[in-house]
């Protein structure tokens, strides 16, 4: 690569000081960033700057740029912009550079044009008829007229035509070491005459091959042929990229058409084809034909809208912006992207990455995450995966958020929004997945759902994994930030997943704060098997049953957001170990009958006898809201909690049901236990008080219960206890 200063603009005049936007050359280092990983090989660039008021007027040519028009003008603005930046120069000067490049033109008006296609074809002699064959009459209207869901995508067939036939000579041109022509294809819309004609500077054909292989239908024209297609059963790879069957996707809009070829073969003559798809076609010589293939279509009344150059500008780009050949709408360039997915990880820069981001999910920001994945093995997969850096939408978050992973196959696109190739938790990526190994049906739509469609879905998942748990390893500052707003998709794939060993691997990225480390701090689920669900730190720390959890010394993961119990409760299990709520732990442990040691001395609490009494009178009280009441050893300050074998399945149930409306039909739910602390301040008095004010000591045993409760997270409304609060708190002001 050469950068060199050219004389095309004027310098600055002798003497006349330094131009306040530095000199000219300070941009040459500044372009080799840009440059990196853009493929330009030999080309060379010719930088030329002059001083022009408090501006600066700029030209960069770029010769045989072998990117795309618009990338031109991107790698302009990006040497600018880093220009800029390395020599302080403010906006309102780099506002007054003009830029100018014999790639991109400022507008329509300038952009110079380049076209082949011309009216040069002249039939010589008389036409040959063909008739097709009765079975392959009936083929070309079923391939016509109902076999593709929408009639743009002939545009995209025979797109995809052209784009073949150019990839087989070049690489005929090169295997023979011969010099490659200019390899393109062009389309022109004419709404006067009703007609879109393509044309490629490809292979072309024979009168042998155009016979052959536009009736590639009537070479096939089997019963059983006849009979897969109106099943629409899955085709053969071979005769998805023939030609026969996309070409005659063009007789869905078509009232005729014409096709003129001449084979690469030096001194073959050009033939002229063409048929109204009634099941007769006509061959005949003919003159001024260039190499290649052009097509004619001459529209149906009702398919004029593809004769106008936005609407299949459109239609290009969106099915056929990646192509490997400059594409060309009435002359100007209009496959405006590189497919990165297809180029080597290496080679790709980060501005490029943002740009293509940018496109792909119709977005403003940058992405946090990029993963390039590529493999052949078990599946041939070219994919790229960006994670957004914009916290996920309400709608993003809602599963009738579909898929934003685009689907291709060898660069041509198959679905804008593929459902099936990842799984539904995974739809906040942004990103295109190319695979040569997916199975399509004849007209390259309609995914099947098949081993293989499955086996590359959970390739890509598996991949998808690996790569956030190794992004949590290199950065867990920056992981933990995207978790925070990402999680609720994990958490929903370990909910909706249903092989365990997938929801392990999902619960690899799951992230919580452990009583083990400081607030703040992240952990992982490895190594834990304990955890705590509040609102928040402190509230887990403060409560009965991680008080009860300190004397057995384990580490307890805290859980903050609505749905972690749901998803701990799905996931059962992880590297062999159980998880268990603290809750459920602590009944457990009465089960056993597991003894701890009593943190006050016997004169501080009750006596086994005064308890005892206590106990009876409770669930006297309590009635049929408890079933049972007992002393714990576990509290030091909290004065009683409630137990339920398998709490945090009954808190979901209450919550996601709203059955129970009544303490007396929460409590036939739930079953649960009062386990009381002997020893605090609270349960010494209520002892004293069912005997000498009996219905003070009820409103007192009504709050403790429902305080409890409260903290189990088994009452959504506290509001009809606020009443028995104010009597509580006016008793206490009266004895004072």
């Amino acid at each position: 690569m050469s950068i060199s200063q050219g004389a095309a603009f004027p310098r600055a005049a002798a003497g006349s000081g330094p131009h306040p936007l530095g000199s000219c050359s300070g941009i040459l280092p500044a372009i080799q960033k840009p440059l990196q990983g853009t493929g330009l090989g030999q080309s060379s660039v010719v930088l030329q700057c002059a001083p022009v008021g408090a501006g600066l007027v700029m030209c960069i040519e770029i010769s045989s740029f072998v990117s795309l028009a618009k990338g031109a003008a991107c790698l302009q603005k990006q040497i600018l912009h880093r220009w800029s930046l390395q020599h302080n120069v403010p906006a309102s000067c780099t506002a007054a550079v003009r830029m100018y490049s014999t790639q991109t033109a400022e507008s329509k008006e300038e952009e110079p044009l380049h076209t082949i296609i011309s009216n040069t074809e002249n039939v010589k002699g008389a036409a040959s008829k063909h008739e097709f064959q009765a079975e392959t009459k009936k083929l070309l209207d079923i391939v016509a007229r109902s076999l593709y869901s929408e009639k743009e995508v002939f545009i995209r067939e025979l797109i995809s035509n052209g784009s073949d036939a150019l990839e087989k000579l070049r690489h005929r041109l090169m295997t023979e070491g011969k010099a490659l022509p200019e390899l393109e294809i062009h389309l022109q819309t004419d709404s006067a005459k009703g007609t879109i004609t393509i044309q490629d500077t490809g292979i072309g054909m024979t009168q042998e091959e155009l016979i052959s292989n536009l009736g590639t239908i009537a070479r096939s024209g089997s019963k059983a042929f006849l009979e897969a297609l109106q099943s629409q059963a899955e085709a053969s790879s071979k005769i998805i990229g023939q030609f026969g069957v996309g070409f005659y996707s063009a007789f869905m809009v078509a009232d005729k058409v014409e096709v003129f070829s001449q084979s690469a073969e030096p001194g073959s003559p050009g033939y002229h084809w063409s048929s109204d798809g009634s099941g007769m076609f006509e061959i005949a010589e003919a003159s001024g034909v260039r190499a290649g293939t052009k097509i004619i279509i001459h529209l149906k009344e009702d398919c004029k809208e593809f004769a106008n150059e936005d609407r299949v500008k459109e239609v290009v780009t969106k099915y056929s912006n990646f192509i490997s050949f400059p594409l060309y709408l009435n002359g100007r360039r209009i496959n405006t992207l590189q497919a990165l997915w297809m180029l080597e990880p290496k080679d790709i820069g980060e501005w490029q990455h943002e740009e293509f981001y940018r496109f792909i999910a119709q977005a403003y920001d940058k992405p946090r995450y990029v993963l390039h994945y590529k493999t052949d093995a078990p599946l041939n997969i070219r994919s790229i995966f960006y994670v957004p850096e914009q916290k996920p939408s309400m709608f993003d978050i809602s599963r009738e958020m579909g898929s934003s992973v685009a689907l291709y196959s060898r660069k041509i696109l198959i679905q804008t929004k593929a459902a099936d190739i990842l799984p539904k938790w995974l739809r906040f990526l942004r990103g295109v997945v190319d695979s040569e190994d997916i199975p399509l049906n004849l007209s390259r739509e309609l995914l099947q759902e098949s081993a293989l469609i499955r086996k590359l879905r959970d390739v890509l998942q598996k991949r998808l994994i690996k790569f956030f748990i190794d992004q949590s390893k290199k950065d867990p500052e920056k992981y933990a930030k995207f978790f925070e707003e990402y999680g609720m998709f994990m958490r929903e794939g370990i909910v909706t997943i249903a092989e365990q060993d997938v929801k392990e691997d999902i619960a690899k990225l799951l992230r919580y704060e452990s009583s083990a480390l400081p607030a703040g701090q992240l952990t992982s689920l490895t190594g834990t098997s304990t955890t705590c669900v509040l609102p928040n730190r402190h509230l887990a720390e403060h409560s009965p049953y991680f008080e009860a959890m300190k004397k057995k010394d384990m580490e307890v993961l805290f859980c903050y957001e609505q749905f972690d119990e749901l998803t701990l409760l799905h996931l059962r299990e992880f590297d062999k170990k159980k998880l268990i709520s603290v809750e459920t732990d602590i009944v457990v442990d009465h089960y056993k009958e597991e003894k701890f040691e009593e943190s006050r001395p016997a004169g501080e609490r009750l006596t086994e006898k005064e308890a005892e009494d206590l106990m009876a009178w409770m669930r006297n009280a309590l009635g049929s809201r408890v079933t049972g009441v007992k002393v714990t050893t576990r509290l030091d300050t909290h004065p009683a909690m409630i137990t339920v074998l398998e709490m945090g399945a009954a808190r979901h149930f209450l919550r996601m049901q709203q059955l129970a409306k009544t303490q007396e039909e929460r409590a036939q739910l739930l079953q649960p236990t009062l386990e009381i602390n002997t020893g605090h301040a609270l349960i010494k008095k209520l002892s004293e008080l069912k005997d000498s004010q009996p219905d003070l000591a009820q409103m007192l045993l009504d709050q403790i219960y429902e305080n409890a409760m409260i903290a189990a997270g088994l009452n959504e409304d506290p509001r009809p206890m606020v009443n028995r609060l104010n009597e509580l708190l006016t008793r206490i002001l009266e004895k004072n």
